[in-house]
């Protein structure tokens, strides 16, 4: 775009002009009124491209996607405070996979501020809570330097999302200059004075383990953990985590079991457990005498960093220390036969193990039925798994549908339970607009499948005709089907493995969007 002289330029334009500056290249928007500068702003910003979302949940996963397959933040384009609120879920999801974002929440012009008008709300107060940073342009003056701060802080100390909240008045007004070039934050190195007391801890341990998250778990940090499991170390990653390169010709770690009773089970005996890129692992809710802290009695932990660390470059100082040449034997590719019989959930990954192309990114938000889809895969064509991170479901179909904007030349597979599909249903019509290459598996069984599980192991049992309806789906259906054609999604329902195997087969030699409804047997 041609340069505009800066004193013509609005807070909206030199917001949106500094973002472009520093590489930002794509804005999930949902937007309203007093976003109707920043629009026009990214009208004019050709280098910016804009997808517009019908709900702001699906803008902010769509945006957590871009940045686990991009490496680097979206813009997103929000309306008030409600705006802010809807998208919430999605943010919280960001904020735990650590993924840089760029909120950008519209406000009432300051002078109309002191009116309380009905879209009126505490912004700063709603926003903070899940911004790893946040500031507002209370002046045109700002806005430049603003935007180049935020852009800095999503990529830490700790990654992740970061908010602007932009007055309307401060978006039309002329004047002010565009922020400066900034170096975005880098990973924390590790300490190698750390690095060689834990390869001492370790040759103490008898059994000792290495919980890894973050970088670690990129191709080449797989292949670092497979060094040290050659020598005689357990890798275990965490229960959900942003991304991992996994399939043929990669490594295999354990995975922390979901439920408390079964990593507690799967961990004993451990007595050293070292932390890379995580902290140690809590069970995800409470329940009646089980424990909180998955760390067995009497079992040392060792942190060699957090979020905030290069656990890749972790793992790579290990392996000199101890000088380990081999590797332990990664994953071969095993391609299965073709799965028939009832529709369940291993035979659906049985089917995703025979077809996942090379390179594919999986999206995953599947419950209780993808479990078995995950572990079918681990001989799949080479591929990234991106989990639902933060237990906040509605997350596949948007993170599927950012994943193929930042790389539009890899097939995408989002794995969904129906419950969380309508959450972020709006998905598939962004899908249809933008073309992307997504096929959608959403797994029908008419109910909220992980509740009933939970409300067995918190101890409320015996529920009655009211408990059961709040965690059935059937009462109506929902017509997958027709949901998707409304939307401009190619849609189809399976009944047998036989016919999902095809349809998947189907799916994946087509281009653009497409959605399955398998109708689970079990």
């Amino acid at each position: 775009m041609s340069e505009a002289n800066s004193n013509d330029l609005t807070g909206a334009d030199i917001l949106v002009q500094t973002l472009a500056d520093l590489g930002v290249d794509t804005c999930f928007a949902n937007p309203g009124t007093s976003e109707m500068h920043l629009i026009a702003a990214l009208d004019k910003e050709t280098r910016i491209k804009s997808v517009l979302c019908l709900f702001e949940g699906v803008a902010t996963g769509a945006a957590d996607g871009y940045a686990r397959v991009s490496g680097k933040p979206a813009m997103t384009l929000l309306h008030l405070g409600p705006g802010y609120l809807n998208a919430g879920a999605n943010i919280h999801n960001a904020r735990r996979a650590r993924s840089p974002m760029i909120n950008v929440v519209g406000d009432h012009s300051v002078s109309h501020q002191r009116y309380d008008a009905p879209l009126a709300s505490d912004i700063f107060g709603t926003a903070a809570p899940s911004s790893q940073w946040i500031k507002s342009v209370d002046s045109v003056e700002q806005a430049g330097s603003i935007a180049s701060q935020a852009w800095e802080a999503s990529f830490g100390p700790e990654p992740g999302p970061v908010s602007i909240i932009l007055p309307a008045d401060c978006a039309w007004e002329e004047g002010g200059q565009k922020g400066g070039k900034v170096d975005a934050p880098q990973l924390k190195k590790p300490n190698l004075q750390e690095i060689e007391h834990a390869v001492n801890s370790i040759k103490s341990a008898k059994n000792p383990m290495i919980l890894i998250n973050g970088s670690a778990l990129s191709e080449t940090g797989i292949e670092y953990a497979a060094k040290l499991k050659a020598r005689g170390i357990r890798i275990m990653i965490d229960t959900f985590v942003p991304k991992i390169a996994r399939g043929a010709g990669r490594f295999i770690p354990d995975r922390m079991h979901y439920f408390a009773e079964g990593a507690m089970r799967d961990l004993n005996g451990c007595d050293l457990m070292i932390l890379a890129g995580t902290k140690a692992p809590v069970a995800f809710f409470a329940y009646p005498d089980r424990p909180s802290r998955l760390v067995p009695d009497g079992c040392t932990v060792l942190s060699l960093g957090g979020y905030e660390t290069d656990s890749e470059n972790i793992l790579i100082e290990l392996v000199k220390v101890f000088e380990v040449n081999e590797s332990f034997p990664s994953a071969r590719r095993v391609r299965p036969d073709q799965p028939t019989g009832k529709l369940t959930g291993q035979t659906i990954g049985a089917s995703i193990a025979r077809h996942l192309p090379e390179n594919a990114i999986v999206s995953d938000d599947g419950v209780s039925n993808s479990m078995g889809c995950y572990f079918a895969t681990a001989n799949a064509a080479p591929h990234d798994w991106l989990m639902l991170t933060g237990g906040a479901i509605g997350q596949g179909m948007p993170v599927a549908l950012g994943a193929a904007l930042a790389a539009p030349d890899r097939k995408v597979l989002c794995l969904s339970g129906d419950g969380a599909g309508m959450y972020t249903c709006q998905s598939l019509w962004s899908m249809a607009r933008e073309n992307v290459d997504v096929i959608t598996v959403v797994f029908v069984n008419h109910s909220y499948r992980i509740l009933n599980i939970e409300q067995a192991r918190t101890g409320a049992t015996d529920p009655g005709q009211a408990a059961k309806s709040m965690l059935d789906l059937s009462n109506p259906e929902i017509d997958w089907v027709s949901l998707a054609q409304s939307l401009g999604v190619h849609g189809t329902l399976c009944n047998s493995a036989e016919e999902f195997d095809s349809c998947l087969q189907r799916a994946f030699s087509s281009d653009g969007p497409y959605l399955i409804a398998a109708l689970l047997s079990d």
